[in-house]
């Protein structure tokens, strides 16, 4: 049986890319997108297809109406992919609470909605996928990402145990972890004040500002993976995806595992004596 999709951010980059896959394998996928207007192209080639739905994930009271809807009309969610973001440049510093508090509404508070919104309706059936996408930057940080990451982090560390929650209803959890993709995020970044503070984080601004023209990642590319992952038999919780991408995970994992083992005579020893 054909699934239901929904894909939020489906306007562009790997949101569409997950649309025209999902279609080409014959799914019907509904497209949730603040400008929904840019899915017209998408609607009118695929009409029994795709679905385009006005939904600003930031607000988080639209969810559970916009789930109840898409139930009522196609019976089930199948896969829900929480993709909707934004980039954010700025040091610690020099990011306000509201420019932080934002960038959590779009990337934890808005997708934790819409997880419970489709959660009970998969438990009733007891299978469906929730595919959050997160970035190399849920795993590791640099200058100038600090409110980034922090969100994805947080949507990351959720998500971990959202999976082991909802696996006995037959429920998948996947985090896909994109390196640079040639996808719209840096087009929508937005930066804090720059004080001048921080020379390294001076640079990464000025490779955000330079864009990515020249990224690796191919967005068919990966949404053909995501696809694939979610229909195997082993689906993993952590999907990093791209040369860079993986390169990253693997390298912070290394680094936190030796910084581990250098200090944990130390570390486990902190416990009452007897």
């Amino acid at each position: 049986m054909n699934k239901v999709w929904l894909v939020t951010g489906a306007s562009s980059g790997l949101g569409r890319a997950l649309v025209e896959t999902a279609v080409a394998d014959g799914d019907v996928v509904i497209g949730a997108a603040r400008r929904p207007e840019a899915m017209a192209d998408l609607v009118a080639a695929h009409p029994d297809q795709v679905e385009a739905l006005r939904l600003d994930v930031a607000d988080t009271a639209a969810a559970e109406p916009a789930v109840r809807d898409v139930v009522a009309r196609h019976g089930r969610i199948d896969v829900l992919v929480n993709n909707a973001g934004r980039g954010h440049v700025g040091a610690f510093e020099e990011t306000t609470d509201e420019e932080l508090r934002d960038l959590f509404d779009v990337h934890v508070f808005g997708p934790a909605a819409l997880v419970r919104a489709v959660l009970p309706h998969m438990r009733e059936r007891r299978s469906g996928a929730i595919v959050q996408m997160s970035s190399l930057g849920g795993q590791t940080s640099y200058p100038g990402f600090s409110a980034y990451s922090g969100s994805k982090f947080a949507l990351e560390g959720m998500s971990e145990a959202l999976a082991g929650e909802v696996a006995e209803y037959g429920i998948k959890v996947l985090v896909v972890e994109p390196g640079s993709f040639r996808t719209s995020l840096y087009e929508g970044t937005r930066a804090s004040a720059d004080s001048g503070t921080y020379a390294t984080v001076g640079g990464t601004r000025a490779m955000v500002k330079a864009g990515f023209d020249n990224e690796a990642g191919d967005p068919a590319r990966a949404a053909t993976l995501i696809l694939a992952a979610l229909e195997s038999g082993s689906t993993p919780l952590h999907l990093p995806l791209g040369e860079d991408g993986v390169s990253a995970v693997l390298d912070h994992l290394d680094q936190v595992r030796e910084e581990v083992e250098t200090w944990q005579k130390r570390t486990r020893a902190t416990g009452f004596r007897d």
